[in-house]
This record gives C-alpha cells, structure tokens and sequence, in this order.
C-alpha cells in the first residue's frame, strides 16, 4: 500500500531542493537572494525605462540591450517563486504542470538571451567592421525581425520539452537538484525510456548555445582583424571598448550555461554542490551583473541614468 501512495505522490509532485545540509540557515541564505532578484528587477527595469524614454537612445545597440534587459526581467520571474519559496517558506513542493510550465520558461528564455548576445555581437560587427553602411543594414523594420527570430526560435525548439515529458511516468525519486526545474534534471526522474529527451536536448544545446558561441566567437575574430589594422592606437582602444560590456555579458553567460550542461551529463554525486551553485550562477547572476556592466561601461547611458537620478 505504501508503495502504491508512493507512486502516486511521486507521479503529482516533484521535490525542489536548496543547499543541501544547510537547511537551518536556509532563512539566511535567503538575504542573498532576495538582494540579487530586487537589484536584478530594478537595475533591468530603470535600463528599459531610460531607453524607452530617452529618444537619443533609440539605437540598435540600445534596442538590443532592451531585448537582453526584458529576457533577464523574465529569467528573474520565472526562477523567482520557487527559489524564494524554499528558503523563505520551506515549500518545496510543485506540482507537474507548474514544473513543466517552468521549465519552458527557463530554458526557453535562456535560450532567447544567447539569441540576444548573437544579435548583440552582430551590432558590434557592423558597427567597427563596416560603419559607413551601419544605419542602412540595421534599420528599425529589420532589428524588429531580428527580435522576432529571436524569440520565434528558442519558444519553437523548447516547446516539444514539457510535451515529451508530459508523456513519461514518473516512479522514481521525486527530489530535483535544483530549487527550480530544468529539462535535463526532471527527466532522470521518469521511468520511461528518455533517450528521445537525452538526443533532443543535446541536439538543442548544440543548435543554440553551440552555434551562437561559434558565430559570435567568429564575429570577435572578425572585429579583431578590423581592429588591429587601424593606424591609431586610441582608434583601435575606442572600438575596442565599445565591445567589453557585451564580452563579459557573453563570458558570464556562455561559461555557466555550458558548464552546467556538461555536469548534468557526466557529473556524478562528488560534483552534486558544484551543480547546486553553477545552477544559481546560470539563472541568477546575468540578469543582475547585465545592467550594472552596461550602465558602468557605457557612457551614454551612465550619463542618462545619472540625469534621470538627479531630476
């Protein structure tokens, strides 16, 4: 009887988890937390507030950086419930259509901000590779369709994820890795055969992450080459600049998303915490590093966020 209860505990409701063995300071940890997800909200919100209502910030460069600020904004949301539930409440419990809907949203918008970085990385190009033609190629009717690819893409490849495993049964150990859901974590728990799942998803992060890595490494060797052919020394350090907020955005993002692949795949228990913290570093840290960098690096709109503060 208990083995059947069991079944059908496991087949309503997942267990999501936080640091293991650190349960009764879980009211502490949760400070943390709560200062990154206020500073990530607020920072994401004043930078879409600025470009929104700042006409000299109606550039490409700045309706991208929008784009990247509403993914973040969606990241935060979307991690925001079950994180905090967890080390505020101790509610560990969801339900499966609330994890399946989560996991959509997680790696659908993940995969929407490498879609973002790409596009990101292809202003720059434009803008140091071949200025003169900078305004005509990236027109406002053209960044619309950019945007829309991006988004179209990730929603499209993500999609068949919570229907696969909508299918499967679920029988096994109902405790995730995670305080939240992640595709590559929830199908381990199935007792169905999952190599469908396991083929699809290695076939998405090569697809996305693999691909937008590959062309917006190409882009930099591109705008290296331009770069190191210019005659002036403070020319070459002006255009150089202009690219460091979009590379640490890149390196914050790509370095966490495929090291956490990479231990869900071949990692086993030794590797269990180093998972717990590069999952917070993923979902967690872009969308709160993002704005700062960007407001602190570029100039522009430093100076706008600083009038803006000062009215």
């Amino acid at each position: 009887m208990s083995a059947v209860n069991e079944t059908k505990f496991n087949s309503a409701v997942f267990l999501l988890t936080g640091i293991p063995g650190l349960e009764d300071v879980h009211i502490w940890i949760s400070i943390p937390f709560c200062f990154m997800y206020v500073i990530s909200i607020l920072g994401n919100s004043v930078i879409l507030f600025i470009i929104k209502t700042d006409p000299s910030l109606h550039e490409p460069m700045y309706i991208f950086l929008s784009m990247l600020a509403v993914t973040d904004l969606g990241l935060s949301i979307a991690t925001m419930p079950t994180i905090l539930g967890i080390y505020l409440f101790n509610s560990r419990g969801i339900s499966l259509d609330a994890c399946f809907a989560q996991i959509f949203f997680i790696h659908a918008l993940s995969k929407t901000e490498s879609s973002v970085l790409l596009l990101m990385a292809f202003d720059r190009f434009i803008a140091i590779c071949n200025p003169l033609r900078y305004a005509s190629i990236l027109t406002p009717p053209r960044i619309a369709q950019m945007g829309l690819v991006a988004v179209l893409r990730p929603v499209a490849i993500i999609l068949p994820l919570p229907i696969l495993l909508k299918r499967f049964r679920y029988c096994r150990a109902n405790v995730l890795s995670h305080s939240y859901c992640l595709h590559q974590d929830v199908m381990k728990a199935a007792c169905s055969d999952i190599s469908v799942n396991s083929i699809y998803g290695l076939f998405l992060t090569f697809f996305t992450v693999g691909l937008d890595s590959l062309l917006i490494f190409l882009s930099y060797v591109m705008i290296l080459k331009t770069v190191l052919s210019v005659a002036s020394h403070e020319e070459c350090l002006r255009a150089l600049n202009t690219c460091v907020s979009h590379l640490c955005a890149v390196v914050l993002f790509y370095i966490s998303d495929i090291g956490l692949a990479f231990i869900h795949r071949f990692g086993n228990s030794s590797t269990h915490l180093l998972q717990i913290i590069l999952g917070y570093v993923y979902l967690l840290v872009p969308p709160l590093m993002n704005p700062i960098v960007y407001s602190v690096k570029s100039k522009h709109l430093r100076e706008r966020i600083i009038r803006a503060f000062v009215k």
